[in-house]
């Protein structure tokens, strides 16, 4: 319920009501949210209705009856979800998907194998900001491996049967996604056959595109692990996961080259570019990096979205401006042309 309480933080600060439309699943959750926010507001007077839920059970049709007609919908969640926000007839604010690929260098410190491990574990691996494939360079990939283990990652070459447990019938298994490690490893079969304490799964793999579903999301404590000859390679290797899922969302680097994040940006689809962080942590906003507080982010047109931000309270306000007239600063052409014309001739 981070997500609706998140928005509905922002939609209050900016002097909105706000109506909740959950899944189905997350109905009897999303009702007790409402109940605690009502009981504040009964302590300071304030009206219940600012903030209230489509009533239950959850549907698309009551959810489309109130995207047609409320003032602005905020969409997240599939991207079914946005296609019908987005053709509702009304201004509507939505996110992309998340597949974030993250890349070891290998300039690498390799101590950052720890974040990867906190930044994936984090809420067993459900925000679109979890890391979901790692590119590591071939001067650094056995290290890299040994400081994954230390961490509780443990690598399976097994790649056919973590498919197959996964995605059984063609959509991912609930005994997997969402799930702590434990249970986790047990419903891949992997029990007894990785080290006791592994806190998630990383399997070495090459395919991409969609006869490869290891390199899309999997809402797992689950990682798709590549080799790259070189930085250049790894560069390919993501830009290829990005436009295949998750474009405009974001990438991870990890490096000690200053330069590397801005020839990455430059090189992939995508809003965001988080350097040496835990992504997870990072992407949604930190005191340490000055990204706006948020839980949903959005793709920029890569990612089929209006915007490319973090989706906070500003975009949950509206302003009017009162304009007077100031004395004039009217450039010359000559202070616009000047340098160009120096250059070009007049």
């Amino acid at each position: 319920m981070a997500t609706p309480a998140n928005n509905i933080i922002n939609a209050l600060k900016c002097g909105n009501s706000i109506v909740v439309a959950p899944s189905p699943k997350s109905v009897p959750s999303c009702e007790t949210l409402i109940e605690y926010i009502h009981a504040e507001f009964a302590r300071i007077g304030e009206d219940s209705d600012l903030v209230r839920m489509v009533p239950a059970p959850g549907s698309k049709v009551k959810t489309q009856a109130l995207m047609e007609g409320c003032d602005k919908i905020v969409c997240t969640g599939s991207q079914n979800n946005v296609h019908r926000a987005q053709m509702a007839g009304l201004p509507a604010v939505a996110v992309g998907a998340g597949n974030v690929t993250v890349i070891v260098d290998e300039t690498a410190d390799l101590a950052a194998a720890e974040k990867i491990r906190a930044s994936k574990c984090f809420d067993n691996a459900t925000s679109c900001s979890s890391e979901n494939a790692l590119v590591v360079v071939d001067a650094v990939y056995d290290g890299f491996v040994a400081a994954m283990a230390v961490a509780g990652g443990a690598v399976t070459d097994d790649e056919a049967a973590v498919v197959a447990a996964l995605w059984p019938d063609g959509h991912l298994s609930r005994e997997v996604i969402a799930q702590d490690a434990d249970r986790m490893i047990a419903a891949l079969g992997l029990a007894g056959r990785v080290p006791d304490g592994t806190e998630y799964i990383a399997v070495p793999t090459t395919g991409i595109g969609p006869d490869h579903p290891l390199n899309g999301e999997k809402l797992s404590r689950l990682l798709a692990l590549y080799r790259a000859a070189d930085f250049d390679a790894a560069i390919t290797t993501t830009r290829t996961i990005q436009l295949h899922q998750g474009a405009g969302h974001s990438v991870g680097l990890h490096s000690t080259d200053a330069d590397r994040p801005m020839i990455l940006a430059r090189a992939i689809p995508t809003s965001r570019v988080i350097d040496n962080q835990a992504h997870t942590f990072a992407t949604g906003g930190s005191f340490t990096n000055g990204m706006p507080f948020s839980l949903s982010m959005g793709c920029g047109s890569w990612g089929g979205n209006a915007t490319h931000e973090n989706l906070h309270w500003r975009h949950f306000l509206q302003s009017t401006k009162i304009v007077r007239e100031i004395p004039p600063r009217e450039p010359s052409l000559e202070d616009i042309f000047a340098e160009y014309w120096n250059e070009a001739g007049r």
